[in-house]
């Protein structure tokens, strides 16, 4: 059962409609600043100073021993990814994945993009992660469950000849970072809990070109490919309102 004090007050969701223009504001930021030679590190100061700015704290400071405002995922990494000095190329495919919080509230955004050129094959890959979440968003309706959400990701990235990462989730997302509901990128239509008005959740579609089993690297963060085919993260929070899903976190 989904505990209701996941379910938000009216005044709570406009908080959380405030944290998420902040953290699609700084995307946007980090985004206009990813070219071949900048380093992932300066995206992540970047986007602190832009949260900052904006009035909120990054989100990902909350986490026990996350030092950083933004997870960044180049090529085969797929989450959690530290901003290290790592020089973007011409050809990477960079995942950006960033959190602020802003009076009592967290919002939770991540998008994939291109370093430069990239393959037709690439860009169907990106294309094809961007459109699931767009259709699980759509899944978000009241009187919906969770594994409706969960059963469109999958089928769509399936259908698409690529592989979910099931070890990886979206959630619940509030006054904690991380909340119930947890919502898989796969499941069956009609299982798990209801979706009621007023949640708050992250879809996340996770995903990968090749079997989607993934590792742990020597940082003990970064979690990537363990075939190493690329992988994709795609990522918006949204409230659940009776005349259909609000995404909160606006960035396109």
């Amino acid at each position: 059962m989904v505990k209701n004090n996941f379910v938000k007050t009216n005044e709570e969701i406009e908080i959380m409609k405030k944290s998420g223009k902040i953290c699609a504001q700084a995307l946007r930021k980090v985004l206009d600043n990813v070219k071949v030679g900048i380093s992932c590190n300066t995206l992540d100061i970047i986007a602190q100073e832009e949260v900052e700015k904006l009035g909120a704290t990054p989100s990902f400071k909350t986490v026990e021993d996350y030092k950083y405002t933004i997870c960044t995922t180049v090529n085969a990494q797929v989450v959690h990814g530290l901003p290290t000095n790592r020089i973007l190329q011409d050809g990477d495919i960079i995942g950006i994945d960033i959190g602020a919080l802003y009076n009592g509230f967290h919002s939770d955004l991540a998008i994939s993009v291109p370093v430069g050129k990239i393959t037709k094959d690439e860009q169907k890959f990106l294309d094809i992660g961007k459109n699931t979440l767009q259709k699980a968003i759509n899944e978000a309706k009241v009187g919906n469950r969770i594994g409706d959400i969960s059963a469109t990701i999958q089928e769509v990235i399936e259908g698409a000849g690529y592989s979910i990462v099931k070890s990886l989730t979206g959630h619940g997302i509030g006054k904690e970072l991380h909340e119930e509901p947890m919502i898989p990128g796969f499941g069956k239509k009609g299982t798990g809990s209801k979706i009621l008005e007023n949640m708050t959740i992250a879809i996340e579609v996770i995903y990968a070109q090749g079997s989607g089993e993934v590792g742990l690297e020597k940082d003990n963060w970064t979690i990537s490919t363990k075939d190493n085919s690329l992988g994709g993260l795609f990522e918006k929070t949204i409230a659940v309102k009776g005349g259909g899903p609000i995404v909160l976190t606006p960035y396109l």
